[in-house]
């Protein structure tokens, strides 16, 4: 069975971001080996952001299969996030 993964696509000159990642690295240790956590600098990978159609950072995707199941723009909270991980899991 195919693995969650959440994509963070951040910069290193974004503000959000750096309030984003300690919410992100959270939910890592909460999920451990059940999903994984991928984190991609767009302005090192910006062919990768635009074939994700990432305009704001961060931008956080996750995607199980191939297959984009949400998709949050802006700081988002850590109970969101892992109520949605929660239900990739099912």
């Amino acid at each position: 069975m195919a693995k969650p993964v959440l994509m963070d696509f951040y910069a290193d000159w974004c503000g959000p971001c750096r309030m984003q990642t300690p919410i992100v690295e959270a939910l890592q240790k909460d999920f451990g080996e059940k999903v994984e956590f991928k984190k991609i600098n767009v302005d090192k990978e910006g062919d990768l952001a635009m074939e994700k159609g990432i305009f704001v950072v961060p931008t956080l995707i996750l995607e199980k299969g191939g297959v984009e199941l949400n998709k949050w723009m802006g700081v988002t909270s850590k109970e969101e996030l892992a109520r949605a991980l929660n239900d990739s899991l099912k």
